[in-house]
């Protein structure tokens, strides 16, 4: 065993430890962080993205399944939990995605939030294409990611002050149409068949 020390979303744990424990299983298990989901056990997916202090101090985004607890010790981790303001305000990462209906199952959301948060600490700008290379590393089986870009674009407008139209009023994407008209249809006659 051995004994780290460890602070994740501003709460210090000393706990003993087995050196081969995964930081996603330390903190499902230990510390009851259960938005940090596991997805794939082999880093490809990114649902279990986390952020951690980086060598410059500020939050690095890391696959917290590829992460050994022990190699934590003396840091500190920000799980999708701790992202959240102490009042319970939501991030703006967050408001973002429910605003831009940027999911659907929801399992691989806190990983893509904060993949997409770290994203924005390195580029507080990024264009369409950015923001698809800097998630390139977390996978969505359900949305076609669309939304998921617009999300994290209307979130940096929003953290450089900008001001952010609900989703409803934002404009279609170039080549999308605005609305979709549905034609009447008369109803199909299902026949009934009889052993």
């Amino acid at each position: 065993m051995a004994r780290i020390s460890v602070t994740v979303d501003g709460a210090r744990y000393v706990d003993d430890v087995e050196p081969r424990t995964l930081l996603v299983h330390y903190l499902r298990d230990r510390c009851g962080k259960i938005g940090t989901v596991v997805g794939c056990d082999t880093s490809n997916c990114g649902a279990c993205t986390v952020l951690m202090a980086g060598p410059d101090g500020g939050p690095v985004a890391v696959k917290s399944c590829a992460v050994l607890a022990v190699q934590v010790d003396g840091g500190a981790v920000t799980t999708i939990e701790g992202l959240a303001g102490q009042d319970g305000e939501l991030h703006p990462m967050q408001r973002a995605f429910h605003a831009n209906h940027a999911l659907q199952c929801g399992f691989c959301t806190p990983g893509m939030i904060m993949a997409a948060v770290d994203l924005l600490r390195e580029n507080p700008d990024p264009s369409e294409a950015e923001v698809r290379e800097g998630l390139s590393g977390n996978l969505c089986r359900c949305t076609g990611y669309q939304n998921i870009v617009r999300a994290v674009r209307a979130a940096a407008a929003e953290l450089r002050g900008e001001q952010v139209l609900p989703a409803e009023s934002a404009e279609p994407a170039p080549g999308t149409p605005a609305a979709v008209e549905v034609e009447e249809q008369e109803p199909v006659p299902v026949p009934v068949v009889t052993p």
